[in-house]
């Protein structure tokens, strides 16, 4: 198999992998914050933390150096545009995470407040909808790959 298209596929595995755990995340961990209880909050958002980082560090880490790599390694049938378009979303995911949602759950962690609750909900929607938007495109890029191949 060419580079390019298993260059492609490990991206499409970790964009995808993210793109349902942001799902599930915004729509259901993030609003269950609530209810954990004041008094336990402090705890369970450094235990939350931690863990949290072990299962999308990979994947994040992945989908980041294969976007840039997919730009040097373009896979047959698709465009640099796309390749670039994709890398923006995904410069965009990492700037909000680090400027936003991360700065919300060190936050939290002194405390649950209901401020910073409903901001790292609100604000996290731009990686729900970045991450599903990306998602889409590297279907349509293995989509493109495919008949590419099928075709030649």
């Amino acid at each position: 198999m060419e580079f390019s298209v298993l260059l492609l596929l490990t991206n499409a595995m970790a964009t995808l992998y993210m793109t349902g755990l942001i799902w599930m995340v915004q729509i259901v961990h993030y609003p269950l914050f609530a209810e954990v209880g004041m008094e336990q909050f402090p705890q369970y958002a450094r235990k939350h933390q931690f863990l949290t980082s072990i299962v999308v560090g990979p994947p994040m880490l992945t989908e980041a150096l294969s976007s840039m790599l997919l730009a040097w390694y373009l896979p047959p049938g698709t465009s640099l545009s796309m390749v670039i378009a994709g890398f923006l979303m995904v410069i965009g995911i990492w700037v909000s995470t680090a400027l936003i949602q991360v700065p919300c759950h060190e936050k939290l962690e002194e405390g649950f407040t209901k401020t910073i609750h409903r901001r790292l909900v609100l604000s996290n929607w731009f990686r729900t909808v970045s991450w599903t938007a990306r998602g889409a495109l590297v279907i349509w890029m293995l989509t493109l790959v495919i008949t590419d191949l099928s075709i030649n």
